[in-house]
């Protein structure tokens, strides 16, 4: 078995325990976190675990094969070069990193090591991402001309990453799976309602060769909890709804065809409108075979699905849409001085 250690035991965290924990292929034997009271806990109900509340002294003692990091973003790159240069494999949350430069150093030490960098994109996993990259990569869809994506829900606030950081990462790296190209430009705009500089609100419109378009609706403000995907294509259209638990995929045999110009030089469409179908989505839970894959990668049976090139490529394209987002949020200010929610309620 592969000898594991956890870093952060924090939401996701504690996923990882569980599915560590559970895995044939992994060996969790230690935890690091800073957090006395999680130590205690863990000792408590985990005798055998080595437990550490930092990871310069998890690195100082032998018997560990790779680390997987779910700390704050701040930390993956620290904690990662470490671990790489102490000869170890690596499993880290995403995004891989705070910036493009610390991406790209991890890859190069990796390869240098001949060690095993992936990124934790878990919805790589899921059933109906699967299928959505079947049917793209079929042609069943045909010509894909749009990404439609509402990921909102109310918070969860995070400490260390405004909204684009904590919710755009899911869909790039959907869309590198099907797209299989960084965008050739990217826009974004946003609201700080809660923290000023801190956007609760993104709208980002990725821009892909071939005329493709995504538009991605980011939000912690909404009263509701959204995950839908809608994909666009010239025979086919598809409709992920991650809530929808009974039919969470549909296939529409729907699409636009084209007729000859008219006289003043308008194309006019024609509308089909077909049935509908939802296939059966078989498979476990993402996270388990996000973790078996790790371990294939690691013992050299699988390529890895979301190495530290894709982790990098998804890095990347998150600064241009933070750039974007930047100019765009100075640009609001000076136009509407909006009050925040804290001014407004007189804090």
């Amino acid at each position: 078995m592969i000898r594991v250690a956890l870093c952060g035991m924090g939401y996701w965290g504690r996923n990882l325990f569980r599915v560590f924990s559970n895995s044939r292929a992994f060996d969790l034997v230690a935890v690091v976190d800073a957090n006395p009271e999680v130590r205690e806990r863990l000792a408590s109900q985990h005798p055998h675990l080595q437990l550490y509340d930092d990871v310069s002294e998890l690195l100082k003692h032998s018997g560990i094969d790779a680390v997987a990091i779910a700390t704050p973003v701040s930390f993956h790159y620290e904690i990662a070069r470490q671990a790489i240069e102490a000869g170890l494999h690596v499993l880290v949350e995403k995004p891989m990193t705070a910036s493009s430069a610390e991406a790209d150093d991890l890859v190069a030490r990796a390869a240098l090591r001949g060690r095993t960098l992936m990124v934790d994109h878990t919805f790589l996993f899921h059933p109906a991402v699967r299928k959505l990259d079947e049917l793209v990569k079929s042609g069943a869809l045909g010509h894909i001309s749009y990404y439609d994506s509402q990921r909102i829900n109310l918070g969860l606030f995070q400490p260390d990453v405004n909204v684009l950081w904590d919710l755009a990462p899911h869909d790039l790296s959907i869309l590198d799976l099907l797209v299989g190209s960084e965008p050739v430009h990217v826009e974004a705009t946003g609201y700080c309602h809660v923290n000023e500089g801190f956007p609760d609100i993104a709208y980002v419109t990725l821009h892909y060769p071939s005329s493709m378009v995504a538009h991605l609706n980011l939000s912690w403000m909404s009263p509701i909890k959204v995950r839908r995907i809608a994909v666009g294509g010239s025979e086919q259209m598809v409709v992920w709804d991650d809530m929808n638990r009974e039919e969470p995929l549909k296939i529409y045999d729907s699409g636009i065809s084209f007729r000859a110009k008219t006289e003043r030089d308008m194309i006019l469409p024609s509308y089909r409108i077909g049935s509908v179908h939802s296939p059966r989505l078989a498979g476990s839970e993402p996270l388990v075979d996000m973790v078996e894959h790790f371990g294939a990668v690691i013992r050299g049976e699988q390529s890895c699905v979301s190495d530290g090139a894709f982790g990098l490529r998804i890095v990347r394209t998150m600064e241009r849409a933070q750039s974007a987002l930047d100019l765009n949020l100075r640009r609001a200010r000076a136009v509407t001085r909006a009050p925040s929610l804290k001014a407004i309620a007189g804090e």
